[in-house]
């Protein structure tokens, strides 16, 4: 007779909402007193150093609707290129600028706004120089893991050419739904989680 054993079963998956954004930025969500302003609401202040941009865009599901309840936050060089972080090795950050921000989606029309700099071009782990960018992760109801990309910036050309993670996506159209559309300062970058042109997000 076979033993039956007994091992432990798969927990079912859980997604992020609906209630991410209250958690994560309850004053956004007029719950006051838990902090005094939502963590990452503010990168820059006036003596950082750098271009000052503005990256807004829309988070779109499937049929193109605005997601209302998502969560973005990003993480980026300074300027020089440098990380604000303790494994940074090409030197010091600007200790003015964060390196992080979080805003969640407007329940209007699914828009997030940074504002932040430009950042410089950073090392690939085999050295070679990464155009500038501003990594993503986007969390919503309906999203089991937290979603990584990335955006470009359109006036690099030649670095995003030569980039060693763009140069990875196999499907050479959809390295666009990556890079940005700039109108002055401002940089426009919508997310969309499905559908025509999806965003290509990496697995990391």
């Amino acid at each position: 007779m076979v033993q039956e054993l007994g091992y432990l079963k798969e927990t079912p998956s859980q997604t992020a909402g609906p209630y991410v954004h209250i958690g994560l930025t309850p004053n956004f969500c007029d719950i006051n007193g838990v902090y005094e302003t939502d963590l990452g609401t503010v990168m820059v202040n006036d003596k950082t150093l750098g271009e000052r941009i503005t990256v807004t865009g829309r988070v779109l599901d499937g049929a193109g609707a605005p997601v209302r309840d998502a969560v973005i936050e990003i993480w980026q060089a300074d300027s020089a290129g440098l990380y604000n972080s303790p494994s940074e090795m090409g030197g010091t950050a600007d200790p003015n600028f964060a390196g992080w921000g979080r805003c969640p989606t407007r329940t209007e029309d699914g828009v997030y706004i940074f504002d932040t700099v430009k950042p410089g071009p950073v090392p690939f782990k085999d050295g070679r120089k990464m155009a500038p960018h501003i990594t993503f992760w986007i969390v919503a109801r309906g999203i089991n893991i937290g979603l990584h990309t990335r955006m470009y910036f359109p006036e690099e050309g030649k670095a995003n050419n030569a980039d060693p993670l763009l140069l990875r996506i196999e499907h050479r159209e959809r390295v666009d739904t990556l890079i940005a559309v700039r109108e002055g300062s401002t940089y426009t970058f919508d997310i969309r989680l499905q559908g025509d042109r999806e965003t290509v997000f990496l697995d990391i």
